[in-house]
């Protein structure tokens, strides 16, 4: 890629989240800290879903891969940006400024239209129990997730290559904490209007699709759980939805903020702090808000956990 660019730089300068240093050892623990709950949280949990026959259905199966997004999702951008936290020169060359590009775009748009598919998949199974497993066969769930990341790499490779075929014969220094397009582009110094407008157009397109696709299915199920006659049964329905709503809404509101809002409403600076919301945090939230508030998870994870003791003993 940098053979066929009229780029003369061969390395980016990324400036970080601050440039205090008593800041950043303190952004260094606690999002090692993030990290390693993330990491651990959405690995344990496609490791238990895979060992527990109770939890090999649908909704679980594209739970897993959430899981496995968000690990990939955060693990593009965050083991860079701890050793970074260490280093007094915080470079990346060329090539893996565009590798991690590809990667981020790739799996932000996979996060999207995963949480649209589990949302329909929460709606099947809520507003028709009866017809669930006729209309979430097995070969459907797994087209649904190779549709999705074939679509999510397409778009990664195809925003990547048009991002570094920009001329960056000027600056090469990088104002965030990970390589992104909209920095990116403020550096280039040939045209950037196609890429302008593929941010724009594939960034309304993903969020509009995948954000109806969500609200109408929730819209749908908030109908079902007002049929419920039980209050208590209400009261649960309300609360699991309000925490994957809440999930929802921190990742959507933010890319939303960064890549459909016009640049004038807000500035690199604020960017860099929101990206660390859908980039680190909500990676690290998901498990809980998923699975952690299941009964099924938490009675598997009891019997693995159980199990783990005995085998030790």
């Amino acid at each position: 890629m940098a053979k066929g660019n009229d780029s003369v730089v061969s390395e980016f300068i990324l400036l970080g989240l601050t440039d205090d240093p008593q800041f950043q050892s303190l952004l260094f623990a606690i999002l090692l800290g993030v990290y390693l709950v993330s990491a651990l949280g959405n690995l344990g949990l496609i490791v238990l879903i895979q060992v527990t026959p109770q939890l090999h259905t649908p909704m679980y199966f594209f739970l897993s891969h959430l899981a496995f997004v968000d690990f990939s999702l955060t693990s593009s951008v965050t083991p860079n940006t701890l050793v970074n936290f260490l280093r007094q020169v915080k470079s990346i060359t060329f090539d893996a400024c565009a590798l991690q590009v590809c990667c981020f775009i790739t799996f932000v748009v996979c996060e999207m239209f995963l949480l649209s598919i589990m949302a329909y998949d929460r709606y099947i199974a809520i507003c028709n129990p009866l017809l669930y497993v006729i209309l979430m066969p097995r070969k459907l769930c797994y087209r649904m997730i190779a549709s999705n990341y074939v679509y999510g790499i397409a778009v990664g490779i195809s925003q990547a290559v048009v991002a570094f075929q920009m001329s960056f014969c000027g600056s090469h220094l990088i104002n965030h904490f990970y390589c992104d397009d909209v920095p990116l582009v403020a550096l280039a110094c040939s045209n950037t209007y196609i890429k302008e407008m593929m941010l724009v157009i594939f960034a309304g397109f993903n969020t509009i699709c995948s954000l109806f696709i969500v609200t109408i299915s929730y819209v749908f199920i908030l109908f079902a759980i007002l049929r419920i006659h039980s209050a208590e049964g209400r009261r649960k329905a309300f609360s699991t939805c309000a925490s994957h709503l809440t999930s929802i809404t921190i990742f959507y509101g933010t890319v939303i903020f960064m890549y459909v809002l016009p640049k004038s409403s807000h500035s690199l600076n604020t960017d860099k702090f929101a990206s660390v919301f859908y980039v680190m945090v909500i990676p690290m939230l998901n498990p809980l808000i998923y699975s952690l508030r299941n009964q099924e998870v938490k009675t598997a994870l009891r019997r693995a956990t159980e199990k783990l003791f005995l085998a030790i003993k």
